[in-house]
Protein backbone atom coordinates (compact mmCIF):
# COMPACT_ATOMS: atom_id res chain seq x y z
CA UNK A 1 0.00 0.00 0.00
CA UNK A 2 2.98 2.58 1.35
CA UNK A 3 5.21 1.63 -2.03
CA UNK A 4 1.56 1.88 -4.34
CA UNK A 5 0.67 5.32 -2.43
CA UNK A 6 4.65 6.50 -3.40
CA UNK A 7 4.54 5.51 -6.84
CA UNK A 8 1.46 7.42 -7.68
CA UNK A 9 2.84 10.24 -5.66
CA UNK A 10 5.88 10.29 -7.76
CA UNK A 11 4.67 9.92 -10.58
CA UNK A 12 1.87 13.27 -10.18
CA UNK A 13 5.63 14.95 -9.54
CA UNK A 14 7.00 13.99 -12.40
CA UNK A 15 3.61 14.86 -14.62
CA UNK A 16 3.38 18.68 -12.71
CA UNK A 17 6.91 19.12 -13.50
CA UNK A 18 6.59 18.25 -17.38
CA UNK A 19 2.77 20.27 -17.11
CA UNK A 20 4.17 23.37 -15.79
CA UNK A 21 6.80 23.48 -18.36
CA UNK A 22 7.68 27.31 -18.53
CA UNK A 23 7.06 27.59 -14.46
CA UNK A 24 9.46 24.77 -14.34
CA UNK A 25 12.03 26.46 -16.69
CA UNK A 26 11.76 29.88 -14.67
CA UNK A 27 12.23 27.79 -11.45
CA UNK A 28 15.40 25.65 -12.91
CA UNK A 29 16.85 28.73 -13.95
CA UNK A 30 16.26 30.40 -10.77
CA UNK A 31 18.28 27.27 -9.23
CA UNK A 32 20.95 27.60 -11.78
CA UNK A 33 22.12 30.59 -11.15
CA UNK A 34 21.85 30.22 -7.14
CA UNK A 35 23.91 27.10 -7.75
CA UNK A 36 26.44 28.70 -9.87
CA UNK A 37 26.87 31.11 -7.92
CA UNK A 38 27.37 28.63 -4.39
CA UNK A 39 29.98 26.91 -7.40
CA UNK A 40 32.14 29.80 -8.27
CA UNK A 41 32.01 30.53 -4.44
CA UNK A 42 33.85 27.19 -4.24
CA UNK A 43 36.28 27.50 -7.04
CA UNK A 44 36.95 30.44 -5.58
CA UNK A 45 37.68 29.92 -1.97
CA UNK A 46 39.93 27.32 -3.69
CA UNK A 47 42.05 29.36 -5.68
CA UNK A 48 42.22 32.28 -2.71
CA UNK A 49 43.33 28.90 -0.37
CA UNK A 50 45.94 27.76 -3.24
CA UNK A 51 47.01 31.99 -3.39
CA UNK A 52 47.26 31.63 0.82
CA UNK A 53 49.15 28.27 1.02
CA UNK A 54 51.82 30.05 -1.78
CA UNK A 55 52.42 32.53 0.39
CA UNK A 56 53.01 30.72 3.64
CA UNK A 57 55.44 28.57 1.40
CA UNK A 58 57.27 31.85 1.49
CA UNK A 59 57.35 32.54 5.08
CA UNK A 60 59.63 31.45 7.49
CA UNK A 61 62.01 32.41 10.00
CA UNK A 62 65.63 32.29 9.60
CA UNK A 63 68.14 32.25 12.50
CA UNK A 64 71.24 33.25 11.28
CA UNK A 65 74.51 32.27 12.97
CA UNK A 66 78.10 34.19 13.38
CA UNK A 67 80.81 32.49 11.52
CA UNK A 68 82.77 30.89 14.49
CA UNK A 69 79.53 29.37 15.81
CA UNK A 70 80.15 25.88 16.87
CA UNK A 71 77.83 23.28 14.61
CA UNK A 72 77.14 21.17 18.38
CA UNK A 73 75.55 24.57 19.33
CA UNK A 74 73.70 25.05 16.40
CA UNK A 75 72.13 21.35 16.29
CA UNK A 76 71.27 22.01 19.90
CA UNK A 77 69.06 25.20 19.11
CA UNK A 78 67.81 22.88 15.82
CA UNK A 79 66.37 19.64 18.25
CA UNK A 80 64.93 22.31 20.50
CA UNK A 81 62.73 23.78 17.97
CA UNK A 82 61.90 20.99 16.44
CA UNK A 83 60.49 20.18 19.53
CA UNK A 84 58.03 22.42 19.87
CA UNK A 85 54.32 21.82 18.62
CA UNK A 86 54.41 24.86 16.62
CA UNK A 87 57.09 23.93 14.63
CA UNK A 88 56.38 22.04 11.15
CA UNK A 89 60.20 21.83 9.71
CA UNK A 90 63.47 23.13 10.60
CA UNK A 91 66.23 23.06 7.46
CA UNK A 92 69.97 23.44 8.32
CA UNK A 93 72.14 25.50 6.19
CA UNK A 94 75.79 25.05 7.01
CA UNK A 95 78.63 27.87 6.17
CA UNK A 96 79.10 25.74 2.58
CA UNK A 97 75.52 25.82 1.47
CA UNK A 98 75.26 29.71 2.63
CA UNK A 99 78.43 30.75 0.44
CA UNK A 100 77.14 28.63 -2.61
CA UNK A 101 73.52 29.78 -2.86
CA UNK A 102 75.01 33.71 -2.69
CA UNK A 103 77.47 32.84 -5.68
CA UNK A 104 74.33 32.05 -7.31
CA UNK A 105 72.39 34.89 -6.37
CA UNK A 106 75.14 37.50 -6.77
CA UNK A 107 77.21 35.23 -9.82
CA UNK A 108 76.06 38.37 -12.31
CA UNK A 109 77.53 41.04 -9.62
CA UNK A 110 81.44 41.34 -10.46
CA UNK A 111 81.70 43.65 -7.33
CA UNK A 112 80.21 41.15 -5.11
CA UNK A 113 82.10 38.11 -6.33
CA UNK A 114 85.78 40.08 -6.66
CA UNK A 115 84.79 41.35 -2.68
CA UNK A 116 84.68 37.45 -1.76
CA UNK A 117 87.96 36.72 -4.00
CA UNK A 118 89.58 39.30 -2.45
CA UNK A 119 88.61 37.96 1.51
CA UNK A 120 89.84 34.48 0.83
CA UNK A 121 87.70 33.19 4.01
CA UNK A 122 84.27 32.33 4.03
CA UNK A 123 82.14 35.32 5.83
CA UNK A 124 79.09 33.50 5.70
CA UNK A 125 77.54 32.11 8.72
CA UNK A 126 75.40 28.49 8.99
CA UNK A 127 71.18 29.17 9.55
CA UNK A 128 68.41 27.48 10.10
CA UNK A 129 65.05 27.89 8.04
CA UNK A 130 62.32 27.55 10.40
CA UNK A 131 58.53 26.98 9.47
CA UNK A 132 55.70 26.81 11.45
CA UNK A 133 52.50 24.86 11.32
CA UNK A 134 50.18 27.84 11.05
CA UNK A 135 50.84 31.39 10.22
CA UNK A 136 49.87 32.73 13.56
CA UNK A 137 52.24 30.17 15.74
CA UNK A 138 55.74 32.08 14.05
CA UNK A 139 55.52 34.98 16.99
CA UNK A 140 55.27 32.00 19.44
CA UNK A 141 58.52 30.56 17.81
CA UNK A 142 60.41 33.79 17.44
CA UNK A 143 59.81 34.96 21.61
CA UNK A 144 61.36 30.83 22.69
CA UNK A 145 64.63 31.86 19.98
CA UNK A 146 64.57 35.25 21.65
CA UNK A 147 64.41 33.78 25.03
CA UNK A 148 67.54 31.85 24.28
CA UNK A 149 69.80 35.05 22.75
CA UNK A 150 68.98 36.28 26.65
CA UNK A 151 70.02 32.97 28.26
CA UNK A 152 73.30 32.77 26.78
CA UNK A 153 73.07 32.00 22.88
CA UNK A 154 73.56 34.98 21.85
CA UNK A 155 76.98 34.32 21.78
CA UNK A 156 76.64 32.57 18.55
CA UNK A 157 73.61 33.54 17.30
CA UNK A 158 74.17 36.84 15.34
CA UNK A 159 70.12 37.86 14.44
CA UNK A 160 66.76 36.66 14.28
CA UNK A 161 65.04 37.49 11.23
CA UNK A 162 61.18 37.42 12.03
CA UNK A 163 61.56 41.13 13.61
CA UNK A 164 62.14 42.33 9.77
CA UNK A 165 59.29 39.98 8.78
CA UNK A 166 56.56 40.38 10.95
CA UNK A 167 54.78 43.22 9.25
CA UNK A 168 54.03 41.04 6.38
CA UNK A 169 53.50 37.75 8.62
CA UNK A 170 50.81 39.53 10.49
CA UNK A 171 48.82 40.97 7.84
CA UNK A 172 49.25 37.31 6.34
CA UNK A 173 47.64 36.03 9.10
CA UNK A 174 45.24 38.65 8.89
CA UNK A 175 44.11 38.13 5.27
CA UNK A 176 44.13 33.95 5.83
CA UNK A 177 41.50 34.60 8.80
CA UNK A 178 39.61 37.29 6.82
CA UNK A 179 39.36 35.11 3.66
CA UNK A 180 37.71 32.55 5.67
CA UNK A 181 35.06 34.57 7.47
CA UNK A 182 34.69 36.14 4.52
CA UNK A 183 33.41 32.69 2.78
CA UNK A 184 31.28 31.70 5.70
CA UNK A 185 29.40 34.98 5.33
CA UNK A 186 28.94 34.76 1.51
CA UNK A 187 27.82 31.38 1.93
CA UNK A 188 25.32 32.33 4.40
CA UNK A 189 24.44 35.00 2.47
CA UNK A 190 23.71 32.73 -0.92
CA UNK A 191 22.03 30.17 0.83
CA UNK A 192 19.35 32.58 2.42
CA UNK A 193 18.94 34.46 -0.65
CA UNK A 194 18.67 31.44 -2.96
CA UNK A 195 15.58 29.72 -0.21
CA UNK A 196 13.82 33.19 -0.54
CA UNK A 197 13.70 33.47 -4.72
CA UNK A 198 13.58 29.87 -4.86
CA UNK A 199 10.48 29.63 -2.67
CA UNK A 200 8.83 32.25 -4.38
CA UNK A 201 9.51 30.91 -7.59
CA UNK A 202 8.12 27.06 -6.89
CA UNK A 203 4.92 29.28 -5.38
CA UNK A 204 3.49 30.34 -8.38
CA UNK A 205 4.12 26.71 -9.41
CA UNK A 206 1.99 25.65 -6.44
CA UNK A 207 -0.25 28.55 -7.14
CA UNK A 208 -1.34 28.01 -10.20
CA UNK A 209 -2.53 24.33 -8.54
CA UNK A 210 -4.15 25.52 -5.60
CA UNK A 211 -7.34 24.67 -7.14
CA UNK A 212 -6.45 21.02 -7.74
CA UNK A 213 -5.08 20.96 -3.74
CA UNK A 214 -8.28 21.92 -2.67
CA UNK A 215 -10.56 19.05 -4.58
CA UNK A 216 -7.47 16.54 -3.24
CA UNK A 217 -8.12 17.72 0.28
CA UNK A 218 -11.94 18.31 0.28
CA UNK A 219 -12.10 14.51 -0.69
CA UNK A 220 -9.49 13.65 1.88
CA UNK A 221 -6.15 13.47 1.14
CA UNK A 222 -3.36 13.43 3.51
CA UNK A 223 -1.44 16.18 3.85
CA UNK A 224 1.67 13.99 2.61
CA UNK A 225 -0.25 12.48 -0.46
CA UNK A 226 -1.37 16.59 -1.26
CA UNK A 227 1.90 17.88 -0.80
CA UNK A 228 4.07 14.89 -2.34
CA UNK A 229 3.93 15.93 -6.17
CA UNK A 230 5.10 19.08 -5.25
CA UNK A 231 7.97 18.29 -3.19
CA UNK A 232 9.28 15.54 -5.79
CA UNK A 233 9.14 18.41 -8.02
CA UNK A 234 11.22 20.93 -5.99
CA UNK A 235 14.17 17.36 -5.86
CA UNK A 236 13.09 17.70 -9.93
CA UNK A 237 14.55 20.89 -9.92
CA UNK A 238 17.15 20.74 -7.68
CA UNK A 239 18.48 17.78 -9.51
CA UNK A 240 18.35 18.97 -13.32
CA UNK A 241 19.74 22.61 -11.97
CA UNK A 242 22.64 20.63 -10.72
CA UNK A 243 23.45 18.81 -13.61
CA UNK A 244 23.18 21.90 -15.91
CA UNK A 245 24.98 23.80 -13.47
CA UNK A 246 28.10 21.58 -13.55
CA UNK A 247 28.13 21.39 -17.83
CA UNK A 248 28.04 25.20 -17.45
CA UNK A 249 30.91 24.86 -15.37
CA UNK A 250 33.13 22.79 -17.67
CA UNK A 251 33.83 24.87 -20.76
CA UNK A 252 34.47 27.37 -18.07
CA UNK A 253 37.43 26.04 -16.04
CA UNK A 254 38.41 24.61 -19.21
CA UNK A 255 39.20 28.33 -20.71
CA UNK A 256 40.08 29.44 -17.22
CA UNK A 257 42.38 26.66 -16.87
CA UNK A 258 45.60 28.45 -17.82
CA UNK A 259 44.87 32.14 -16.63
CA UNK A 260 44.44 30.57 -12.82
CA UNK A 261 47.34 28.33 -13.44
CA UNK A 262 49.81 31.30 -14.53
CA UNK A 263 48.18 33.52 -11.45
CA UNK A 264 48.13 31.10 -9.00
CA UNK A 265 51.22 29.51 -9.76
CA UNK A 266 50.03 25.77 -10.77
CA UNK A 267 46.08 25.70 -9.43
CA UNK A 268 45.00 25.05 -12.31
CA UNK A 269 40.77 25.81 -12.08
CA UNK A 270 39.97 22.91 -14.30
CA UNK A 271 41.82 20.46 -13.35
CA UNK A 272 40.76 21.10 -10.15
CA UNK A 273 37.14 20.88 -11.06
CA UNK A 274 38.00 17.70 -12.55
CA UNK A 275 39.94 16.10 -9.62
CA UNK A 276 36.74 17.17 -7.58
CA UNK A 277 34.10 16.26 -10.24
CA UNK A 278 32.05 13.76 -7.97
CA UNK A 279 32.42 15.87 -4.69
CA UNK A 280 31.46 19.18 -5.88
CA UNK A 281 28.67 17.00 -7.86
CA UNK A 282 26.81 16.12 -4.62
CA UNK A 283 27.22 19.43 -3.08
CA UNK A 284 25.83 21.20 -5.36
CA UNK A 285 23.03 18.18 -5.89
CA UNK A 286 22.28 18.09 -2.27
CA UNK A 287 22.20 22.20 -1.78
CA UNK A 288 19.80 22.32 -4.98
CA UNK A 289 17.43 19.55 -3.73
CA UNK A 290 17.33 20.81 -0.33
CA UNK A 291 16.72 24.30 -1.30
CA UNK A 292 13.90 23.44 -3.75
CA UNK A 293 11.86 20.75 -1.81
CA UNK A 294 12.36 22.67 1.67
CA UNK A 295 10.87 25.73 -0.54
CA UNK A 296 8.55 23.45 -1.99
CA UNK A 297 7.54 22.32 1.48
CA UNK A 298 7.05 25.67 3.08
CA UNK A 299 5.30 27.25 -0.02
CA UNK A 300 2.65 24.36 -0.03
CA UNK A 301 1.77 24.78 3.48
CA UNK A 302 -0.80 27.41 2.87
CA UNK A 303 -2.90 25.66 0.72
CA UNK A 304 -3.37 22.72 2.65
CA UNK A 305 -6.11 24.68 5.09
CA UNK A 306 -8.99 24.32 3.05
Amino acid sequence: MFFTKLKRVIRAGFMSFWRNGWVSLASILVVVITLFAIGSLVFFKGGLDALIAQLKDKVDITVYFKPEAQEPDIMAIKTAVSKLSETKDVVYVDREQALESFKERNKNNALFMQSLEELGENPLGASLNIKAKEISQYESIANFLNSHMNSGASDYIDKINYFENKRVIERLSVLTDSAHRFGVIISLVLAGVAILVTFNTIRLTIYSSREEIEVMRLVGASNKFASGPFIVEGVMYGVVSAIITMIMFFPITMWLGALTENFLSGMNVYNYYIQNFGQFFLLLLLIGVLICSISSFIAIRRYLKV
